[in-house]
C-alpha cells in the first residue's frame, strides 16, 4: 500500500519552511555566499558601456555566436582570442524586489519538497522506520535542489567553490527536509 501526498501535508509544509529559514540563515546569519561574486575593477565603465548598448533583459553571452557554425569563422575565432569571453546577466533596473523573490524561494522549496514527498510515497511504505524515510528523503532532497548546479561550472565558466557552497546548501536543506519527513512519516 502506497502513502498518499494527502498524509504528507505536514512534513511538506514543515520541510518548505525549514528549508526557506535554513536559506534565511545561509544568506542572512552565515554569508558564505558573499564571495561569490567578484567585482570589476572597472564597474562604472562597463556599466556605462553596457547602458549605452541598451541591451534587452536577460543572458548575453560574449562573444555571441547563433550557432556553432560561426565559431569556425576566423572573426569570431579572433574575438575568442582576444576576449573577454563571458555572460551577463541583466536584471530590471533598481532595487532587488526581496519580498517577490522570496516568495519564488519559497515556492520553490514547496515544490521540490512536494517532488521528494511524491518519490517518498511511491518507494516508503507506512511505518518504514526513522532512518529508512530519512536517508531516502535527504537523497532525493538533495538530488533535487543540489545536483542541477554543477553543469553552471562545466558550461558557465561559475566557480567550483561557488558551486560546492550551493550542494552544501542542497545539503543543510536535504537534512531538514528529511527529519520533517522522518519525523512524520504516516505509521511510524
Amino acid at each position: 500500500m502506497n502513502i498518499s501526498l494527502f498524509s504528507l501535508w505536514l512534513p511538506i509544509l514543515l520541510g518548505t519552511v525549514l528549508a526557506w529559514v535554513a536559506s534565511a540563515l545561509i544568506h542572512m546569519l552565515l554569508k558564505y555566499h558573499n564571495s561569490d561574486y567578484q567585482k570589476l575593477s572597472n564597474e562604472d565603465a562597463v556599466m556605462d558601456a553596457v547602458r549605452a548598448g541598451n541591451p534587452g533583459l536577460g543572458v548575453h553571452s560574449m562573444p555571441h555566436c547563433v550557432d556553432f557554425k560561426e565559431m569556425n569563422e576566423e572573426s569570431t575565432q579572433t574575438k575568442f582570442a582576444n576576449g573577454p569571453v563571458g555572460f551577463v546577466i541583466l536584471l530590471p533596473n533598481g532595487m532587488p524586489p526581496m519580498g517577490k523573490l522570496m516568495v519564488q524561494q519559497i515556492l520553490h522549496f514547496l515544490i521540490g519538497t512536494f517532488l521528494v514527498a511524491y518519490v517518498a510515497s511511491l518507494a516508503l511504505m507506512p511505518g518504514a522506520g526513522y532512518y529508512e524515510v530519512f536517508r531516502f528523503v535527504m537523497t532525493a532532497a538533495f538530488l533535487t535542489f543540489g545536483w542541477a548546479s554543477i553543469p553552471y561550472s562545466i558550461w558557465y565558466g561559475i566557480q567550483w567553490s561557488v558551486t560546492g557552497k550551493y550542494l552544501l546548501d542542497a545539503l543543510i536543506y536535504s537534512a531538514v527536509i528529511a527529519g520533517a519527513f522522518a519525523g512524520f512519516w504516516p505509521g511510524s
